[in-house]
């Protein structure tokens, strides 16, 4: 008695595990074969679709049926066999060397050329199906696309909200994602390095595993994060309409850092004011160098004379930030006069929120007007989703802005309060920092440190250096200039430095503040008493 194999199909393994599709295939093919007096001797079952070829399920039964292991197959229907043509002359190749091919639900075998001519235009509809299929798909997903919508499950940092929706935010892997980019940007950290400061912070995969450093690579590379979705395949990009965890700028200072254009390298031998230090004379960068016990910067240039101490540097640098403290008299002064350009900056802060809120709810009346437009159909349905589109994508640009506004423009008197409290706690900062916060706190705070022969002169950034030279502001004026005079001065600078200047110095060095303003002050009694006046 002959033998025949059996072959069932579904395209996911979904439909496998919770679909009846399966359990019928069978069925029908059992009838069959007990209809036609068929034995079947083995059953192969796949979980693959059929319109790509290379199906390995597939592929050994037909390498069976060709070593004469059976005389035929059965399968339950022509679509489930194959939907590309390439299977399907497999299976044609197969009944021209006598090998029995028989389909249960249209009970049909290859064995006559009318079956034959039968069975080629159900596979090439199914063929075609697929084709139509496919395209209907893309079309489909470009759409999603020119919309703003990533039309795939939301990578690290965000999470899936619904079909049709931009990807949410995550509240706790993203701003885990926000500082790998910080940290990479900064040239200090390769990718092991990175994968290994987050991992011991509490980042974690998805599945709750360690991310490895192609896993970081991926990350960096994706500009998802700055709000652009890519398409790998064809290079091309799209403004999503989901909110970007980074900017813009960041990432493209990432790129840098990946691609070489910008020194990432980690260095062996590290010191305090490394590359931190010019020469007066040449205008280069001494070079530190450790003899014995201490530590001199010197510069390279010819016979230059110019060789320092680090303790000198030390010197320099502690003597310009005591500058920064305040007496009692003037903190009492700053603090009344700081509370008033605080009520005055918020007042000011709710009338242009109040603006874009505005704006963002006349553009909601136009959408509403566009749908009753659209339902009334006095305009078609492809207009109605481009300027839908568009109003939806200034919407968004209105409120990103305002989001941003509130997050980066928070009141020039909360401003200044910040840099003050910075300027009265930056002695106390560096002298209980370690190597790394003491260069970060250098970097934040100095414009430009000088050697020149012996001597140091280390140079505060704005506006700091206003804040050291307070005294100094009132041009004009006698040396015995009250200390409301010197106040009054001394804000007016500060709240056109913080209206006008990005405010990214003051996140920086947030970052490496004591927790609260009592750790300041239980430190910094441990180092000097405030002046009286």
């Amino acid at each position: 008695m002959k033998n025949y194999l059996a072959y069932t199909r579904v395209s996911t393994a979904k439909q496998g595990e919770h679909g009846v599709s399966l359990q019928e295939q069978k069925a029908a093919i059992e009838n069959y074969a007990h209809q036609n007096q068929l034995v079947i001797n083995e059953w192969f079952e796949e979980q693959e679709t059929a319109a790509m070829k290379g199906r390995p399920i597939f592929t050994k039964m037909l390498r069976l049926l060709r070593s004469g292991k059976a005389s035929g197959v059965v399968i339950h229907k022509i679509d489930r066999s194959a939907r590309n043509l390439k299977d399907w002359a497999d299976l044609q190749e197969l009944s021209e060397q006598g090998i029995e091919v028989h389909f249960a639900s249209e009970a049909i075998v290859l064995n006559t050329r009318g079956n034959r001519l039968l069975a080629d235009i159900q596979a090439v509809v199914a063929a075609d199906f697929i084709r139509n299929l496919r395209e209907e798909t893309r079309k489909g997903i470009r759409g999603r696309l020119r919309q703003g919508l990533y039309p795939r499950p939301a990578p690290l940092g965000y999470v899936d909200v619904a079909p049709g929706k931009p990807k949410a935010i995550d509240p706790v892997s993203a701003p885990f994602v926000k500082k790998a980019f910080e940290s990479y940007a900064t040239g200090d950290y390769n990718l092991k390095t990175l994968a290994t400061m987050l991992h011991n912070g509490g980042f974690r995969a998805r599945s709750g595993g360690k991310l490895n450093p192609s896993n970081f690579s991926r990350i960096l590379n994706n500009p998802f994060y700055a709000g652009i979705i890519k398409i790998k395949n064809s290079g091309e990009t799209f403004a999503g309409l989901h909110t970007p965890i980074v900017s813009k700028s960041l990432f493209d200072e990432v790129q840098s850092v990946l691609t070489g254009k910008k020194n990432a390298k980690l260095r062996k031998h590290d010191f305090v004011f490394r590359r931190l230090v010019v020469c007066g004379i040449h205008n280069r960068c001494l070079v530190p160098e450790r003899h014995t016990t201490k530590i001199y910067y010197r510069c390279h240039a010819g016979r230059c004379p110019s060789s320092v101490p680090e303790s000198s540097i030390e010197r320099a640098i502690t003597g310009e930030l005591r500058r920064l403290q305040f007496s009692l008299g003037e903190q009492q002064c700053l603090k009344l006069l700081t509370g008033q350009i605080k009520a005055d900056s918020i007042k000011q802060r709710q009338e242009v929120d109040s603006v874009l809120q505005i704006q963002s709810e006349k553009i909601n009346e136009r959408l509403n007007r566009l749908t009753d437009a659209y339902l009334d159909r006095a305009i078609d349905k492809v207009d109605f989703e481009q300027r839908k589109t568009a109003l939806i994508i200034e919407r968004r640009e209105i409120e990103r802005r305002r989001e941003e506004f509130r997050q980066m423009h928070a009141p020039v008197g909360q401003y200044i309060e910040q840099f003050l409290e910075l300027a009265r706690s930056a002695y106390l900062l560096y002298e209980s920092a370690d190597l790394n916060k003491k260069r970060e706190i250098v970097k934040l705070l100095s414009s430009k440190i000088v050697a020149s022969s012996k001597s140091v002169d280390f140079m505060l950034c704005l506006p700091f250096k206003q804040i050291a030279e307070r005294d100094k502001m009132l041009s004009g004026c006698p040396p015995s200039a009250t200390c409301p005079q010197i106040c009054d001065k001394l804000l007016d600078f500060l709240k056109v430095f913080c209206a006008t200047a990005q405010v990214s110095l003051l996140e920086r060095f947030k970052a490496i503040m004591p927790e609260t303003p009592d750790d300041v002050d239980n430190k910094l009694s441990r180092f000097h008493k405030p002046a009286v006046v």
